[in-house]
């Protein structure tokens, strides 16, 4: 049995079958169409959300969970066996959840020890950092040494986004630096990243196959890579893109997966988002 639990909310984009094949307890957010709101997975499946995205033609909207959310999966580990937590979250620049997850910590402070780490990261960036933890914590690493190694990744840590639409980005709010794109959002194809945990410009083309490319010859640009993730919100030329990349990045060596309800929400619908360690 682990001594060391870890907890991550649902933007890491791991799904039901590899956290639990990791032992991670995943805290979900909250997605809201209109006026009516889910919790992230347990009412809502991702297919469900895309499909509801375009069904409704509704811009959605995310809520961080409560404190009470995390709190109890910080009781739960405990009651597990747990003598530490670690729970690392999406970025606190881009959502209040590491503000709940602190919240229950502190609630907690005497019963049970909780560290919070902030990935300033997302997505596949967020999921790489968490099977990391739970690989160390499943070796019987011991708590600091989970933290740091998880503390060491965050600066390495990159992703790029190709967006084939900025419009739910902008009605989030969560554009950040990225906002010269909005001048002339309908005329390119928008590529995005996350930089010290916020949005930024990174790039922006004609077409979505340049932008395709231009990824392409940004991951390919980069001295080392390790653990590539290739995330997307069903998107309809994800397999190009994988081909574009095949002869350094085979299919094989990838984590490949689908982008939940809390990232596609701002992301909309098509992204394709690569997610890596640099060297």
């Amino acid at each position: 049995m682990n001594a060391v639990h870890i907890v991550t909310d649902s933007s890491c984009d791991l799904t039901e079958e590899q956290a639990a094949a990791a032992g991670v307890r995943v805290v979900p957010l909250n997605i809201r169409f209109g006026s009516e709101e889910f919790v992230d997975r347990e009412q809502l499946s991702v297919s469900q959300f895309y499909a509801k995205m375009a069904s409704t033609g509704l811009l959605p909207e995310t809520s961080a969970p409560s404190p009470g959310r995390f709190e109890a999966a910080f009781r739960d580990a405990a009651a597990a066996g747990a003598t530490s937590v670690v729970c690392i979250n999406l970025s606190s620049e881009l959502s209040a959840t590491m503000q709940s997850a602190r919240t229950a910590a502190n609630a907690l402070s005497g019963e049970i020890d909780v560290r919070i780490i902030d990935s300033l990261s997302i997505t596949g960036g967020l999921g790489t950092m968490v099977l990391a933890a739970s690989d160390l914590a499943a070796s019987g690493a011991d708590v600091d040494t989970i933290v740091a190694a998880v503390e060491a990744m965050v600066p390495r840590t990159e992703i790029y986004g190709a967006l084939d639409t900025l419009e739910n980005l902008k009605k989030g709010g969560r554009i950040g630096s990225a906002k010269a794109l909005l001048g002339s959002m309908l005329s390119v194809k928008p590529i995005i990243r996350i930089k010290d945990g916020s949005v930024e410009e990174a790039g922006k083309q004609r077409t979505r196959r340049r932008a395709l490319e231009w990824m392409r010859d940004q991951l390919f640009s980069e001295p080392v890579v390790e653990q590539l993730s290739i995330l997307h919100g069903e998107a309809a030329d994800i397999e190009l893109f994988l081909d574009m990349i095949a002869e350094r990045f085979p299919r094989e060596n990838l984590r490949i997966g689908t982008i939940g309800a809390v990232i596609g929400t701002h992301g909309g619908p098509g992204v394709i988002g690569m997610c890596y360690l640099r060297g």
